[in-house]
């Protein structure tokens, strides 16, 4: 961290108490300044003569009648409170402050308060801090965040034209550097990352979790400075804003959110990009799984649907797992409705079979619910049914009561001509299965390795294919 020592005077800023501060010197206190709960006993010159804002409160309070008495005033609206105010005060003693990243924001905003300009005196605190903050903070990376970092703590009621104009640069800083080619980016800068990545590489998030310090207002400022540049791809900030989410909201990544989190939640789904694929489909589904638990806005609920849908062919079993079967079905029908082409259909088609492979396990869930979602892309192509029959033979595996009407529909939803050798060969072993479905398998099997040899395709089944009215299969048991 960088830092700037001014003043060469040993400190003789001492504390009685709490609330009271004064200089260590032989000299009488001529003014008393009261800052709260805190009052420094200070002496006229060194003070008048740097802060013309001093100077004219103590001329406008002066009374002939008290002309020998201590002048008292009470500036507890200074920006920085009692802390920046001493710093000040050091500076005008000549005792040696020591300026950094951590309180040079709220220096500064206290010395334009007390008008320690060039007027005054020449290279006057103003002038001095400036200086620093050009040649120094606003070239680092580091320093940049944390400046940016002590605004918050400025007072609302001190926010005026100079300390936006101030907070406005520590924001150019950081999306400027934040935005420059990764070429020219210095090592040091990744001081976060933990990835083990080649030296010569810098990768092209590599500032997203130095951001994640920031409290949600000013990262909010930070990602709008830099989306505003347009230099740093929207998949990018997709990038860091799942960084942040997992850094700030306690159990995000497990699926635990806290209730203090809501705000939090909303305000990162606020910043989303528009585009598609720019946020994965893993981090937008623990977004609408937190956004379900907090509460939030089915408005908010509902545009996370909508992002998940527009990519539900990308999203993985495990980024869905955690919802139940109405949430999926929803999701389902809200990709359904874009009228996608069939590839994306059979990607879905597949998210959905293991889904419902591991919702299964559960001996809770209704027949209705698993028949519903399963007959919602059941006009969706696959390749193999592979995964649909796991997903069946889990079903009647943990839901062994069903009846013999209930088991047909389940195994209706499957295609025998569809499964691979070695379902197959599971199938016919799997005394779970209704006999006809066995039976089925063994049929189409015989004809796939018949047509193998013959060159013969397989036949469309029909409902004469096989002799499977009820009536005719009622002395076949079944299992």
């Amino acid at each position: 961290m960088k830092f700037m020592k001014l003043g060469s005077k040993p400190d003789t800023v001492q504390s009685k108490g709490d609330n009271v501060r004064y200089v260590a010197t032989e000299l009488e206190t001529e003014l008393i300044v009261t800052i709260g709960n805190i009052k420094f006993y200070l002496h006229k010159f060194p003070l008048l003569s740097k802060s013309g804002y001093l100077q004219k409160l103590i001329a406008t309070s002066r009374n002939e009648e008290k002309k020998n008495q201590v002048d008292e005033i009470d500036i507890s609206e200074i920006p920085g409170g009692s802390v920046a105010f001493e710093v000040c005060v050091k500076f005008c003693y000549g005792i040696t402050v020591t300026l950094n990243a951590y309180n040079v924001f709220a220096a500064r905003c206290a010395a334009e308060f007390l008008e320690m300009n060039e007027t005054f005196e020449k290279s006057n605190l103003v002038y001095k801090i400036d200086v620093f903050l050009n040649s120094t903070i606003f070239r680092s990376w580091k320093d940049s965040i944390i400046v940016f970092s002590t605004t918050r703590d400025l007072s609302p009621n001190y926010t005026n034209e100079f300390t936006l104009k101030l907070v406005k640069r520590c924001l150019d800083s950081i999306a400027y550097t934040a935005s420059i080619d990764t070429s020219k980016v210095e090592w040091s800068y990744t001081y976060n990352r933990k990835k083990k990545l080649d030296e010569k590489a810098v990768p092209r998030d590599w500032w997203v979790e130095d951001l994640c310090e920031l409290h949600i207002d000013l990262y909010k400022q930070a990602i709008e400075a830099i989306e505003t540049r347009g230099k740093v791809p929207v998949e990018v900030i997709g990038e860091a804003l799942h960084a942040y989410a997992r850094r700030r909201i306690g159990g995000f990544s497990k699926g635990s959110v806290r209730v203090i989190d809501k705000c939090l939640t909303e305000s990162i789904i606020e910043l989303l990009p528009d585009k598609k694929g720019s946020v994965s489909s893993s981090f937008l589904s623990k977004l609408l799984r937190a956004s379900v638990f907090l509460g939030c806005e089915e408005t908010v609920k509902e545009r996370l649907k909508k992002r998940i849908s527009e990519q539900l062919e990308e999203t993985a079993v495990s980024d869905i797992l955690m919802f139940d079967i109405d949430m999926v079905q929803s999701l389902v029908k809200e990709f359904m409705d874009r009228d996608p082409k069939s590839h994306p259909k059979a990607s879905v088609a597949k998210l959905v079979d293991g889904y419902l492979a591991e919702k299964s396990r559960d001996p809770n869930l209704l027949l209705q619910n698993f028949l519903s979602l399963a007959e919602t892309v059941s006009s969706f192509p696959r390749q193999s049914h592979d995964g649909l029959y796991r997903a069946i033979d889990m079903f009647l595996k943990e839901h062994p009561g069903i009846d013999k009407s209930e088991k047909k529909r389940v195994c209706g939803l499957m295609d025998c001509r569809k499964l691979s050798a070695e379902a197959c060969e599971h199938a016919v072993q799997n005394e779970r299965l209704p006999m006809r479905v066995i039976v089925q398998v063994l049929f189409f099997e015989q004809i796939r390795v018949n047509g193998s040899s013959t060159g013969y395709s397989t036949p469309e089944l029909t409902t004469t294919t096989l002799n499977t009215e009820d009536d005719e299969w009622d002395h076949v048991k079944e299992y």
